[in-house]
């Protein structure tokens, strides 16, 4: 990580490229760039990966989040599949451990309305290739002991759901493009982007503009915050906080994602157990809120009430990045593409931005 350096020296314009963003979408962008050749270089406002990426659970699970059939859904499941050789590789390439379990999710309903609501979602989403299974409140106590079932209405297990821990991901891009032509300017925020016909120009805090053959803008949340000339007026973006809590457990007493509405729970191999997660409209307001956390280990300790008997052991929180919907791919011009509008989905959506985008830029500027 070079925080002063921006530009390899030694690379033709045409082989230069700007990443804007240093989370998991745009670091997974710049090593797929990377990969073909492209000296790549990744502009952060603050440390890669310290932002969204870092306060993410890492559900892998269109089965909490896809619906019905839309771009979002085809995108999800294509980024499910991408999953395990992703990280596979990640992991040869960076000689770094991933946490990453394909352990399914657990959904749960302890109302008649919440019951209809789950078992109409399943029956859409089995349309999709999102299957699920009905699970009896016997079965749930054997597999799931410590989830409270009293008034269970019902419940469905999804095998094809999965966690990763996003640190993992963002430490081990880091560690797999030290040998590649990547430069990552740490804490170094851009400030205006001019689109050119044979350049893009990125002025950052740091001084004068750099030119590059294109750029990508992933900056999630701040996206907008960026002033972009010689293009159309970009899709806005805002954040949307999240409060998260863990509980560092002496056991895996969490072995699946367990769901129930907004509530979902799940245990890292190192023993730390996430629950999340609120959703609040208060743009970039930082302060971990005490009455938030007390509601969200409320709504924890009703489906495990192990967690009644203590408190979590941090709390914090993050900005998901939301928009009117996901904007992957270029924006009126063949020299500038956006990453963007993920919101809940980024950790998931990571394979399959980085592999659109290196394909995009590839065909559009050739490659090197």
């Amino acid at each position: 990580i070079h925080p002063a350096a921006h530009l390899d020296p030694a690379a033709h314009l045409q082989q230069r490229v700007a990443v804007i963003g240093g989370g998991i979408i745009g670091l997974s962008t710049a090593w797929r760039l990377a990969q073909c050749g492209f000296a790549v270089t990744v502009y952060d406002r603050s440390s890669p990966g310290g932002e969204a990426s870092w306060a993410g659970a890492g559900m892998l699970a269109p089965g909490g989040e896809v619906e019905d059939d839309s771009p979002l859904a085809t995108a999800a499941l294509a980024s499910r599949r991408m999953y395990p050789e992703f990280v596979a590789e990640l992991e040869r390439a960076s000689g770094c451990t991933i946490d990453y379990q394909e352990c399914g999710a657990l959904e749960l309903a302890y109302t008649d309305s919440e019951w209809q609501e789950l078992e109409h979602r399943a029956a859409a989403q089995k349309q999709l290739g999102i299957s699920s299974k009905p699970i009896e409140q016997p079965s749930v106590h054997a597999f799931w002991p410590r989830v409270r079932t009293d008034s269970l209405k019902g419940a469905r297990f999804y095998p094809g759901d999965a966690i990763v821990n996003p640190r993992d991901v963002v430490s081990a891009l880091v560690k797999a493009m030290s040998g590649l032509r990547v430069t990552i300017a740490e804490r170094c925020p851009v400030l205006e982007v001019a689109v050119n016909e044979s350049s893009v120009e990125v002025r950052t805090v740091a001084g004068s503009g750099m030119a590059y053959c294109a750029a990508v803008l992933a900056a999630g949340a701040w996206s907008a915050e960026i002033r972009v000339a010689g293009v159309p007026a970009l899709p806005f973006s805002e954040p949307v906080k999240g409060h998260l809590l863990g509980y560092l457990q002496p056991e895996q007493t969490c072995t699946t994602i367990i769901r129930r509405g907004r509530t979902y729970l799940l245990q890292r191999s190192n023993g730390m157990l996430l629950a999340g997660a609120s959703v609040e409209m208060v743009g970039f307001d930082r302060q971990v809120k005490p009455d938030i956390v007390a509601e969200l280990a409320s709504d924890a300790g009703a489906i495990l009430p192990h967690l009644n008997e203590t408190t979590p052991t941090e709390s914090w929180i993050g900005f998901r990045p939301s928009s009117d919907g996901l904007h992957v791919g270029p924006w009126h011009s063949e020299r500038f593409f956006l990453a963007y509008g993920h919101y809940r989905n980024g950790i998931l959506l990571a394979p399959w931005t980085a592999a659109l985008l290196r394909d995009a830029i590839g065909s559009s500027l050739g490659t090197p």
